[in-house]
């Protein structure tokens, strides 16, 4: 089976991260508030080798029901992005998650 919807997605990375124990899973809505835009999933991992086990279990799963990433940024030791069309995965470190701050940034935009 495919994963063909972005909630469907959402839902499937967010279980691949509790899994692996991310921490403080955000899925926020960005098609109020973002011409480009459609969804974002935010964790934090607390180390470089726990962001490298979160985007492992996000991919495997992901791939498991015919899904790929069409780009992934990094790895690097604070932040790992994963394009899915619609949905972008941002695993953060505590340091850059709190630096970049994208649910200030994206203040207005519904979470899921």
């Amino acid at each position: 089976m495919v994963a063909t919807d972005a909630h469907t997605l959402i839902a499937q990375i967010k279980e691949a991260l509790e899994d692996k124990k991310a921490l403080d899973i955000v899925a926020l809505d960005l098609t109020e508030v973002s011409d480009a835009l459609d969804y974002f999933v935010i964790a934090t991992g607390t180390s470089q080798p726990h962001l490298q086990a979160l985007e492992r279990a996000v991919r495997e799963k992901l791939l498991a029901q015919g899904v790929r990433a069409a780009h992934v940024e990094g790895p690097s030791p604070r932040w790992v992005l994963l394009d899915y069309g619609p949905v972008l995965v941002h695993l953060m470190s505590p340091e850059a998650r709190a630096y970049y701050d994208l649910e200030g940034f994206w203040a207005d935009a519904r979470r899921l």
